[in-house]
């Protein structure tokens, strides 16, 4: 079945209109290139009839057949280049059949529905987004980069689906969302609307050969191009997103409603535990095993707290997606390994420095020491100024040089200047060495972390999360406290086995008034004892 026609002529005539546009933009940048070549076989073909006979018709014919020989071999390196360069491909977990025969047969039982070829294959991405993804190109196959029928040409597209939705959605909801998805490999099926796009991405590959070393020359006719291709490329993409959203109208339609709320809940609950869970134990050198069976707790969690998201949590009764899966826990695995890579930087597989962390240990093993890790770095700034050390790594220690009764905060300021100048000491040495490995191989698209998550921190903020961190390690240490899991916030004091949330205003208190006061208060009521020295790393 191709299904093609019928959706770009019936559902979006202007995505091929855009489509052609572009092509006329590379038909141009051709003519160009051969116009000089044109000009000298008519100058040659004159002279040789005698009708440019003398002065100064050879000259001028030998110079124009210079240019030409030029601009054909400038034009000829730079169309190789254009047709040779690897465009861009998404890291993704690949999803053989063998490994989910049932997603494979949803979404082939979805293309014959909407008349559509079917993806190729289909693979998992640590994102909550779903889209096609052409890897036809003859670079990938060189590379390596893909492989199977994905690769040959003319291959449909690979669906490539966010993983948190196949945890979080039920399995009548995915396919509602996939349905627009799947309805786009007929318009990529097309081979005007299949020429332009491989047209453009080759023009975006040779920009990023452009920035190496000799062939910096190349990237200006590309980056020109482009731009005068720019606004029909986009006006085609959105001819052809309009024709699949027309062709899906008739599959669950209804259902596809409600199932873009569970998108918009699941991009809020994969942000959180990505910020505030997955993040702190990356910087340990740990990551998550299991993050698309997290984004379930910390959804369930938000819907517990959100009134407007109370009603979700009666869909958990329905079959998960994620049962579609022959073996889930391998795949939460890799794609949680993934995500540590785009998001952190992490190494592309575990190691004895880079490990993995269950949900269940992730309180002793991240939290705790995250705690004590600050600590030690908070007690070691302290030592660099010259702040008397007293019986030992002490809560008071901290409280005695923080505290300032004029509410000046010189102190605070100084702490704070040298814990931000060790911290970027430290995540400097951390990345050196991975970092002249993969300079050689790491550009454009290639390079990871491709979307960084840690925030820019002042001095102020570094220096309360320390003090934050001490004073959570003392508690450990002298009193009935422990490291706990918030799905939503993250590393958690629990006293009692409760969680105490009223530290952060009396921390703040301390690092921006200088006043200890609301702090040793709270501190006495938990039984803290602040003159006891604290176990370090």
């Amino acid at each position: 079945m191709s299904g093609t026609g019928s959706i770009v002529e019936g559902g979006a005539p202007s995505a091929r209109s855009r489509a052609l546009a572009v092509l006329r933009v590379r038909s141009r940048a051709l003519a160009l290139g051969v116009l000089p070549a044109a000009l000298a076989v008519v100058l040659v073909s004159a002279r040789m009839t005698g009708r440019l006979a003398g002065d100064p018709w050879p000259a001028v014919t030998l110079a124009v057949c210079v240019v030409a020989v030029l601009v054909l071999l400038v034009g000829g390196v730079f169309a190789a280049v254009v047709l040779r360069a690897s465009p861009a491909v998404t890291p993704t977990v690949p999803l053989p059949e063998s490994a989910a025969p049932d997603l494979y047969r949803l979404v082939r039982d979805l293309a014959d529905r909407m008349d559509v070829p079917a993806p190729s294959a289909i693979a998992l991405t640590p994102d909550c987004d779903s889209w096609l993804e052409d890897r036809t190109h003859a670079a990938h196959r060189r590379a390596g980069i893909s492989g199977g029928r994905e690769a040959e040409p003319g291959a449909a597209p690979v669906l490539v689906i966010g993983s948190p939705f196949l945890w979080w959605m039920r399995v009548a909801e995915l396919r509602a969302v996939l349905a627009p998805v799947v309805a786009g490999t007929g318009p990529s099926a097309h081979p005007d609307i299949a020429d332009a796009r491989g047209f453009v991405r080759g023009l975006d590959a040779a920009v990023d050969v452009g920035g190496r070393p000799g062939l910096g020359w190349i990237g200006r006719p590309a980056r020109l191009l482009l731009r005068l291709c720019q606004e029909d490329a986009a006006e085609m993409e959105r001819g052809v997103a309009a024709a699949a959203s027309d062709r899906a109208q008739g599959v669950d339609y209804g259902l596809r409603i409600v199932a873009q709320e569970q998108v918009g809940l699941a991009y809020a609950g994969w942000d959180r535990l990505l910020t505030r869970v997955a993040l702190p134990a990356w910087r340990m050198g740990r990551w998550p095993a299991h993050l698309d069976a997290g984004v379930v707790s910390a959804l369930t969690e938000l819907s517990r707290r959100d009134r407007l998201a109370e009603n979700f949590t009666s869909r958990l009764g329905e079959r998960p997606a994620c049962d579609l899966l022959e073996r889930p826990g391998v795949i939460d695995e890799a794609a949680s390994l993934l995500a540590a890579r785009l998001f952190h930087g992490g190494p592309a597989e575990a190691g004895p420095d880079w490990s993995p962390v269950d949900w269940a240990a992730y309180p002793e093993e991240v939290v705790d020491r995250k705690w004590r890790a600050e600590a030690t770095r908070l007690h070691e700034a302290l030592d660099a100024l010259a702040v008397p050390a007293g019986p030992g790594p002490t809560l008071d220690r901290v409280l005695g040089y923080l505290t300032d009764a004029a509410g000046e905060c010189a102190a605070g300021e100084a702490l704070a200047g040298r814990l931000s100048g060790d911290l970027a000491r430290e995540e400097r040495s951390a990345g050196a060495g991975g970092a002249d490995a993969g300079a050689a191989v790491a550009r454009g698209a290639d390079a990871v972390p491709l979307f960084p998550l840690q925030p820019p921190r002042s001095g102020r903020d570094l220096l309360a999360d320390h003090v934050t961190a001490m004073v959570c390690a003392a508690a450990v240490d002298s009193a009935d406290a422990a490291p706990g899991l918030d799905w939503l916030d993250g590393p958690v004091l629990l006293v009692a086995g409760e969680r105490r949330a009223d530290l952060a205003p009396r921390v703040l208190s301390l690092v921006e008034d200088g006043d200890p006061e609301p702090l040793r208060d709270w501190l006495a009521e938990l039984g803290v004892r602040p003159e006891k020295p604290v176990r370090l790393v």
